[in-house]
């Protein structure tokens, strides 16, 4: 279900060359506060871009599927309701279907209307019948806004909107870890929930934010799947206790 209208992609075929290595601009997308994001063609490859920075890519998806799989596997049998920030190219979505029993519902948080837009036409191979999936609903707006009106509501939120826990998209992403966004967070996990949030890099000041917030952390590190000489991944995973402190 989408809880917004969609209008009809509007193509372009922009060369670009330089840092995006003379991939063709297939389409641009204005985020809501500021920046573009840029949907890159590269051979048979894609990528969503942030400016010249490369926010994902089709090449790569061990890491956006462990998002989701790390969390399923620490719920146990508790998976009604699980979050989605950021739909990007479908990685972390489709392995939660995938994971998760027909019971289930997942909630995908897209901030970029666009974004659904691309999944429907030039990345729809990524996505197969994800978007169809019964389970799903698609909620056009800010995850923030989504994780501050719910209370414990969401047995899992799995955030992958930037490259790590900062305001890399726009500066109002800040909000979403910080000291009271993750008490937020905490309030809409039922007791017992995960919190599961991707970075490019590891950050042990916001893992200390987490424990301060009243989590339980655990730290992974994954290996970039492009090359051994290329930093790791990190996937904080933080459980919300199961009984009141």
């Amino acid at each position: 279900m989408l809880t917004a209208d969609l209008a009809p992609i509007t193509p372009g075929a922009e060369p670009v060359t330089g840092a995006q290595h003379d991939g063709e601009c297939i389409d641009t997308a204005a985020v809501p506060g500021g920046g573009t994001l840029r949907l890159m063609r590269f051979g048979s490859s894609f990528s969503i871009q942030l400016g010249e920075d490369e926010l994902m890519g089709s090449d790569a998806c061990q890491s956006e599927e462990a998002l989701a799989d790390l969390a399923i596997e620490r719920m146990g049998e508790q998976h009604d309701r699980i979050l989605i920030g950021g739909l990007g190219m479908g990685f972390t979505l489709k392995a939660a279907l995938a994971a998760l029993p027909a019971s289930s519902s997942v909630v995908v948080a897209e901030l970029v209307p666009q974004v659904v837009r691309w999944a429907r036409a030039e990345l729809a191979h990524l996505y197969g019948a994800a978007l169809d999936d019964p389970r799903l609903t698609l909620d056009i707006r800010d995850v923030h806004d989504v994780i501050a009106e719910a209370d414990g509501q969401f047995d899992a939120i799995l955030l992958d909107v930037d490259n790590g826990p900062d305001g890399f998209i726009r500066p109002a992403n800040d909000r979403l870890y910080c000291n009271w966004g993750l008490r937020d967070a905490r309030r809409a996990l039922r007791p017992g929930g995960i919190l599961a949030v991707w970075s490019a890099y590891p950050d042990d000041a916001f893992r200390d934010r987490l424990e301060a917030a009243g989590f339980g952390v655990e730290e992974v590190e994954l290996a970039d799947e492009l090359g051994a000489d290329r930093a790791p991944y990190t996937i904080w995973l933080a459980t919300r206790p199961l009984t009141a402190e």
